[in-house]
């Protein structure tokens, strides 16, 4: 299982039916949702990431199910796994998208990367 499908769904319906603009992206085994352009939140394995901004980080941390993004081997702070048993409720993966999108707003969009140049022969 590379992400949670049911759990990827439940997300497509709450950002539906708040009409919001969004996009997929198959990345680092998982699935993004991307607002205007930036990471918003994702599904990894069974998980949600959540880009909440440093702000919201440290009391993030006190709820249920909730832990620290390190997928790279270190916090990244801004960022937080929710556990699949901490969104059993429509309300509580609600208030976790909510979280996001207040968020996405002030994120910084990642760099776009120039194209590669082709080597004259």
């Amino acid at each position: 299982m590379a992400y949670d499908e049911h759990l990827a769904d439940r997300i497509r319906h709450i950002l539906d039916r708040g009409r919001l603009r969004y996009e997929e992206k198959r990345m680092m085994g998982g699935l993004c949702f991307m607002v205007d352009g930036k990471m918003c939140m994702g599904v990894e394995k069974d998980k949600l990431m959540a880009r909440i901004g440093p702000e919201a980080y440290a009391k993030a941390l006190k709820r249920k199910g909730c832990r620290e993004m390190d997928f790279t081997g270190r916090p990244m702070i801004g960022y937080v796994y929710v556990l699949a048993a901490a969104l059993d409720t429509d309300e509580e993966l609600a208030s976790w998208v909510r979280l996001c999108l207040d968020f996405n707003p002030h994120a910084a969009a990642s760099k776009k990367r120039a194209p590669a140049q082709k080597k004259a022969k």
